[in-house]
């Protein structure tokens, strides 16, 4: 097992459910922050949990991370609880939720994070505070509500929940992605509406959550009207409003630099430069390990400075099935589970 501080700025992903021979240096090389799991690297819990071990007695330093969000998006499944899409919770509990209600879904925001805990994965890109607005291809159900106010009250439940479980909070897509039709992993969407719209609209989460987020992930989205550039290489979303006018302190994320919403930069060392000059921290390369292996040849001929950002979102603490089956929350939990689920029938 290699220990060393903690410098690396790429999260990258793996081909199969065992680590590859050819894998192996990609995940010791000092760039390399973290590994994002997806569905195709999952058989059943016994084999996520040897992955995992293998992965750390590598690099223990490694961030290992998943999109487990719920509903369609939701890479474990076998051996977990099926999650309900967040819109579900809406549907369920009204535009009013009482304190009740929150607490019912924090249990559910911990019962995702503690059973991730279990294995070993530090961190669910979630919750996802993208507003629902008709109109987005890939966001939809994904997202708490159309109503700004709602969806804050929502995800903020949520994310109290995941926090109680030992986990940080990933909140996204910054600054929204909602009111654009277009699905940015096919191509870049565009919206054309204000920076005063959106202050009214999309942001709000965003900016009422921004204490209580450890980390955000961009998204690859143009708002025409407001700069030129997409929102992930974009110096005036990241550093001017997120982290001036917002506030924001935790960590950035790009989203995945392999989506056709980004391939206008260039090629990928392109598209990785623009990501950290706009202020990005992390950067996700998924599903092409050559082109992973080219943003690590490109950081090393690169004054990076070195990160804290993987370490500040490591996990704080582990659970057995014991202990998440004697929690009060677990049965809380799985009733609201229940109760989505037969109201989405």
């Amino acid at each position: 097992m290699i220990e060393r501080a903690v410098s690396g700025r790429l999260v990258l992903d793996l081909k199969h459910t065992e680590i590859q021979p050819d894998e192996v240096d990609l995940l010791l090389h000092p760039h390399t922050a973290g590994v994002i799991y997806f569905s195709r690297n999952y058989v059943s819990p016994s084999q996520l949990a040897e992955l995992t071990c293998a992965v750390r007695d590598l690099r223990s330093d490694l961030l290992i991370c998943v999109d487990q969000e719920g509903g369609r998006v939701q890479r474990f499944r076998d051996g977990f609880h099926s999650l309900p899409p967040m819109g579900s919770l809406r549907i369920l509990l009204g535009d009013q939720p009482d304190e009740a209600a929150l607490q019912q879904v924090s249990a559910l925001g911990w019962l995702m994070a503690v059973e991730l805990l279990q294995y070993g994965i530090d961190l669910s890109f979630a919750p996802v505070l993208d507003l629902d607005e008709a109109r987005s291809q890939v966001i939809g159900d994904r997202s708490f509500a159309d109503n700004p106010e709602l969806a804050t009250a929502l995800a903020e439940a949520w994310i109290d929940g995941m926090h109680q479980a030992g986990m940080a909070a990933t909140g996204k897509h910054f600054p929204g992605h909602g009111g654009a039709a277009a699905d940015s992993h096919l191509e870049l969407p565009v919206d054309s509406r204000s920076l005063e719209q959106l202050e009214q609209h999309d942001l709000v989460p965003f900016r009422k959550l921004a204490d209580k987020l450890d980390a955000l992930m961009m998204a690859h989205l143009l708002y025409e009207q407001i700069d030129s550039n997409p929102a992930g290489y974009s110096s005036f979303w990241i550093g001017e409003l997120l982290r001036k006018q917002l506030g924001y302190r935790g960590v950035v994320f790009s989203d995945d630099l392999t989506m056709e919403g980004a391939s206008g930069a260039g090629e990928i060392e392109q598209r990785a430069e623009l990501s950290l000059q706009a202020g990005c921290d992390l950067l996700l390369v998924c599903n092409q390990p050559e082109q992973a292996r080219r943003v690590l040849s490109w950081l090393e001929q690169q004054p990076v400075e070195s990160c804290a950002a993987p370490a500040s979102l490591r996990a704080d603490r582990a659970w057995t099935a014991g202990q998440i089956q004697k929690d009060a929350r677990y049965h809380v939990a799985l009733d609201l589970i229940a109760r989505c689920h037969s109201a989405l029938q």
